[in-house]
Parts: C-alpha cells; structure tokens; sequence
C-alpha cells in the first residue's frame, strides 16, 4: 500500500511541476488573466495595461505561444501590428487564475487587516 501512495504522491508532484513550468514566473498568468478577460489585445495595450516591458512581454508571449495557450496574429496594416488571444485551452486555467485572485485578495486583506 504504502508504494501506492507513493507512487501516487509523485504523481501529484509530477502535475504541479508541470503546471508551473508552463505558467512559470512573474508575468504569465497576469498576461493570461487580462487575455482571458478582456480578449484580444494589441502588443502596446498588453504592454501597457500589465506593466511589462515589451522585451519581458515578448518573452513571455513567445513561451505561452509555444505552450498554446496563446496565438500570435500578425496584422497587415501599416505599420505592422500584432494581437495576441488566449486560446480556447488558455481557458481551462481560468479556475485556477480566479482562486489565485480570490487567495491574493484575501491575503492582502489579511496582512493589512494585522499591521
């Protein structure tokens, strides 16, 4: 029994190292959430509604697009513009950004509630 559960310990590490290597730092799920939300968005509106500069923003897209939770849709217009939507998958993390929302905003309750 106890190699079961183990085993089955390890499987549960194996998922949460998945999910952050893929939503891994800073700025991913904050680029998700406002893709999610608020839908498709041109590089500068996503650079400036999330703070990000465009290099970190760049990055970032690129390793979401690589995850497919992004696509990327070069515009034909002059000059050239980009936007960027989450994608029909990007949307099975949105449980997982709305509890991430509620437990900040009960946490920054709670820590300015005991100062």
């Amino acid at each position: 029994m106890k190699h079961q559960d183990e085993s089955q310990c390890n499987n549960v590490h194996n998922a949460i190292q998945d999910t952050l290597y893929v939503v891994n730092g800073k700025w991913k799920l904050l680029i998700l959430s406002i893709l999610i939300n608020q839908g498709t968005q041109r590089f500068g509106q996503l650079s400036r509604e999330s703070g990000i500069s465009p290099r970190i923003l760049s990055k970032e897209l690129h390793e979401l697009e690589m995850n497919q939770l992004v696509t990327r849709k070069v515009c034909d217009t002059k000059p050239v513009t980009v936007e960027y939507t989450a994608t029909e998958y990007a949307g099975t993390l949105r449980e997982v950004i709305d509890a991430m929302i509620r437990w900040g905003q009960n946490h920054r309750k709670r820590i300015t509630e005991s100062q």
